[in-house]
């Protein structure tokens, strides 16, 4: 997720992304159900997905319970946080699965979209990694911690750092946390970062908070190499299945909700990532 993204930067990359597609004959045509049309159910539905394990549960679903539904699936990776909103708002793909709540309203708020949550998937609870210490009661004055760079990761990663007593925040500020307001560092200095580079500082700072999917892709295993990670209880930040408003009612979409919650799902979700992400289906908090 990025934090400032240059209009000019964005515009060029989502007008790349949209010749990418027009050029791959992308025939998902979601927008049909928008402007009030009916969709074409005989085209697949085209989701944008982060690699893993977005993409991986989004293929098993392709792969062996799609065909029994009816439903014709393309998945499209993107390695960013940015393009997967955009391109679902100009009907680029029909949905993307790859955020959680707090992100995408801070999105849509910022750059005037209208994505919408459809159903809620899996958590990847954030952690706290590193290659220098064994332990968090090992991090102290001195020591260097990367954070995610944006608005709401960064406030998750300060809270889970506050939860776990490595600093004291502003009482109050909850998940829109900044540097700023943490009140007393302990002696720790910091580093902000764009989420997907996280990883790639690790061995340049002390420790670092990564978000799940970036761990995985990283081939870190949360349940194993995580100092600590956010408890999955009352954690608002499931990642869902989402569309631009409007296309809720998508056939396609609503028999991809339907296979996303279903128990084979779970079954795969568990079995392949031994408690690194977890199941949390259901409809998103409004």
């Amino acid at each position: 997720m990025r934090k400032n993204t240059k209009p000019t930067v964005l515009a060029a990359a989502t007008a790349a992304l949209a010749l990418g597609l027009t050029a791959c004959g992308s025939a998902s045509d979601p927008s049909s159900a928008a402007s009030g049309g009916a969709a074409d159910e005989s085209k697949p539905l085209v989701v944008a997905a982060s690699p893993s394990p977005h993409a991986d549960v989004l293929n098993f679903v392709k792969d062996k319970l799609a065909a029994k539904e009816g439903l014709k699936l393309e998945v499209k990776e993107f390695t960013d946080y940015v393009l997967p909103n955009t391109a679902t708002e100009q009907g680029q793909v029909g949905a993307n699965y790859f955020q959680h709540k707090p992100y995408l309203d801070d999105f849509n708020k910022k750059n005037g979209t209208h994505i919408v949550p459809v159903v809620n998937v899996h958590l990847e609870p954030l952690g706290l990694y590193s290659k220098k210490v064994k332990a968090i009661t090992d991090l102290g004055p001195g020591h260097t911690v990367a954070v995610p760079n944006d608005t709401t990761n960064e406030g998750r990663a300060l809270q889970l750092l506050a939860a776990n007593n490595l600093i004291t925040l502003k009482e109050g500020v909850g998940t829109s946390a900044k540097l700023s307001d943490i009140t007393d560092k302990k002696g720790l200095e910091f580093k902000e970062l764009e989420a997907a580079t996280v990883p790639r500082a690790l061995g340049d700072v002390d420790a670092a908070v990564i978000n799940g999917n970036y761990a995985l892709e990283a081939k870190l295993s949360p349940a194993k190499d995580a100092l600590v990670l956010e408890k999955s209880e009352g954690n608002p930040y499931a990642n869902f299945l989402a569309v631009k408003a409007g296309n809720e009612k998508d056939p396609r979409v609503e028999k991809l909700a339907k296979l996303l919650n279903s128990d084979e799902v779970r079954k795969f979700i568990e079995e392949k990532y031994q408690g690194s992400i977890t199941p949390a289906f259901g409809t998103p908090a409004s």
